[in-house]
């Protein structure tokens, strides 16, 4: 036990170990703090927060549980990605293989339930921010980043709706990309549209606007699969981590979560 407590004394006076923890264990107030800013995730949380404004019948813990049920998504889609193939020929068969595997089909309907719920607190987090007036100076830059979310989340579950292959999602993404006709200076069918002319010739045409860009051709087949599958894995997602890490960042910049007070939320 002796030479195990020095080798771990001779470790934590190491120049490697300072290297990588550049402060004490967080046993009081000041070594608390060192910890989070110091911390490349810790830091985007403020030190401290006012007690009312983490109460779970203010904030509804909407905010906490969107943000875990991203990692439960994230996890749980990385593993489905080993075995989905997103071509038109493997694509159902394998969501098949997925559900009927005792282990890897609880990780699909772990995914496709978490999805559902993330959809439900979000919605539920932009509605207690709306409800509280948080959303009020000095935070509308993040209510902004907020509905950004909102919009990517949506987009997260629509994308990921075509990756079964079945009926039921061919039809459904169908009727949804063709509501991307209607797109404002980028759908054939969209307001503007008549304008977006070179001369004489159309910019926008059935062949080159919203919707073909979103399906890769006119019809939802396999490029259209293969760019949903992109998009669900890898575009979405990372632009959804970027602005995630900033509406972090902000609720630190604007002074911790709002908490409840006379006549209304304090602006911090």
């Amino acid at each position: 036990m002796g030479r195990i407590k020095n080798s771990i004394n001779e470790l934590t006076r190491s120049p490697v170990w300072k290297s990588v923890f550049r402060h004490k264990l967080p046993k009081d107030d000041k070594n608390r703090a060192l910890a989070i800013l110091t911390n490349v995730f810790f830091h985007l949380h403020p030190v401290r927060i006012r007690k009312q404004g983490v109460r779970v019948s203010y904030t509804w813990c909407m905010g906490g549980l969107s943000f875990f049920l991203f990692l439960v998504l994230t996890v749980t889609g990385i593993l489905l990605m080993f075995y989905y193939r997103p071509t038109t020929q493997h694509a159902y068969p394998d969501m098949l293989d997925l559900s009927e595997s005792a282990t890897l089909g609880l990780m699909r309907e772990m995914h496709r339930w978490t999805a559902h719920l993330m959809i439900i607190t979000v919605w539920l987090h932009m509605l207690r921010v709306f409800l509280t007036g948080s959303y009020k100076p000095p935070r509308e830059f993040n209510w902004v980043v907020g509905v950004v979310l909102l919009v990517l989340t949506l987009l997260l579950s629509f994308t990921g709706y075509l990756l079964p292959w079945d009926q039921l999602a061919m039809w459904a993404v169908t009727v949804g990309s063709n509501m991307a006709r209607a797109t404002p200076f980028m759908g054939v069918e969209g307001p503007g549209a008549q304008l977006m002319q070179l001369g004489d010739v159309p910019l926008i045409t059935a062949g080159s606007d919203m919707r073909f860009v979103l399906l890769a051709g006119r019809f939802v087949g396999e490029g259209a699969l293969l760019r949903f599958y992109v998009l669900h894995c890898v575009g979405i997602p990372f632009i959804f981590v970027l602005l995630l890490a900033v509406h972090f960042w902000r609720v630190r910049r604007d002074g911790g979560i709002s908490g409840p007070g006379k006549g209304g939320p304090l602006p911090l």
